[in-house]
């Protein structure tokens, strides 16, 4: 028996000192998961806030919004134990180009679940809690979306080597325009005067940051599509990304016309106003073009063979902005159009949200899609410039 227990020995040290020998089961979730939070939370945030009365809405609304709370929730615990216990992993993300954009995430899953406390939540949990907790998250957020906004385009240039432009690059920028869009909520609730002016301004500014370096970075995302083909197969969805600047702009614009009144003096009060309407409405006309543009390109990635993966989230948080826009647009211009468009998009939406929620939840119980990536057993095919 003596002669056994230096094996043993050696045998635990090797287990305490490999990377990912405790909690195996998160050493491969990234940051992309966060994606399914914010696709939840937009479902509920812009279904309680649709131009049109549909009976029980507001209350399943309140539901979604729930599940998607306790899905952060459970997931903050999951990603921390990730970073506790596979922290190699977890740099490899950070150095990787395709998975580190991933991180802005976080932060718009944090103010997207807090923006829906106050929209819908608070009739669940009353509003003095939702006004608590939208204030830890919206605070959260958009600490971690300015850091992000910064470090991963600084990794980009310093620490990335990247080939080509993905649209999986706009996600670090996009998450001030979420806080732009999500910040007037809290300004009822602070004292009147300077500190609402001063969170109506910094909204402004952000919306500033986001807004420009999205132009700067969708015309390589373009480039990208015309002079190298069709994106991969699983990559494919991410082309709905574009619609989240655009549709969340929109989204920040007609918020910004409804907070500043009675906030900022009339002359910018009428000029956020006008703005609302003059910039959304061509906005939104681009948006719906995107759409067209990425829809056919699913579908022809679908007919060749496309199947499931994470980046079928895409199709949700980006679409639900553009609905939350039409409805921002329905209410300024008081056309029949946009409330429609809202209503349509909204279909959209929630068809989305089934078909990625539905094959999520098969792949966790199957322990598919917390695997990993399986070991390479030949070397891969070349990449061609395009794909035919």
């Amino acid at each position: 028996m003596a002669t056994l227990a230096p094996s043993q020995s050696a045998r635990s040290v090797r287990l305490a000192t490999t990377p990912g020998a405790r909690w195996t089961s998160v050493r491969h979730l990234g940051p992309n998961w966060y994606a399914s939070v914010m696709g939840t939370a937009i479902l509920a945030n812009a279904g309680a806030t649709l131009p049109v009365a549909v009976p029980g809405l507001r209350t399943a609304c309140a539901a979604v919004w729930a599940l998607s709370l306790a899905m952060l929730l459970t997931l903050l615990t999951a990603r921390a134990l990730h970073w506790t216990h596979h922290r190699d992993r977890a740099r490899e993300h950070l150095l990787d180009p395709a998975t580190a954009p991933f991180y802005g995430c976080l932060a718009m899953a944090l103010l997207a679940v807090g923006g829906g406390a106050l929209i819908v939540g608070r009739d669940w949990i009353g509003l003095p809690a939702a006004v608590a907790v939208d204030t830890v998250l919206f605070t959260a957020g958009t600490l971690t979306g300015l850091l992000a906004a910064v470090a991963v385009p600084y990794l980009m240039v310093t620490r990335h080597r990247i080939d080509e432009a993905s649209p999986v690059w706009l996600l670090p920028v996009v998450a001030p325009m979420v806080s732009a869009a999500l910040g007037p909520l809290l300004l009822p609730h602070l004292p009147q005067g300077e500190p609402r002016q001063t969170l109506l301004i910094l909204c402004h500014a952000m919306f500033g940051v986001s807004l420009l370096a999205t132009l700067v970075m969708l015309p390589l995302v373009f480039g990208r599509l015309v002079t190298g083909g069709p994106l991969p197969l699983a990559l494919t969805p991410a082309l709905f990304l574009v619609l989240g600047p655009l549709g969340q702009s929109t989204t920040a614009a007609n918020k910004f016309a409804d907070a500043a009144q009675g906030v900022l003096p009339a002359s910018y009060a009428h000029g956020f106003t006008a703005f609302a309407v003059l910039y959304g409405v061509p906005v939104m006309g681009f948006a719906l073009l995107w759409l067209a543009l990425a829809a056919a390109l699913v579908l022809r990635a679908r007919r060749r063979g496309m199947g499931f993966a994470m980046t079928f989230w895409a199709f949700t948080f980006p679409v639900g902005t553009c609905v939350t826009g039409a409805e921002g647009l329905a209410q300024h211009t008081g056309l029949a159009l946009f409330r429609w468009l809202a209503v349509g998009l909204y279909v959209l939406l929630v068809a989305a949200w089934l078909v990625a929620a539905a094959h999520t939840l098969r792949g966790l119980v199957s322990g598919a899609l917390l695997a990993g990536p399986a070991p390479a057993t030949a070397a891969p095919r070349p990449v061609t410039a395009r794909t035919r």
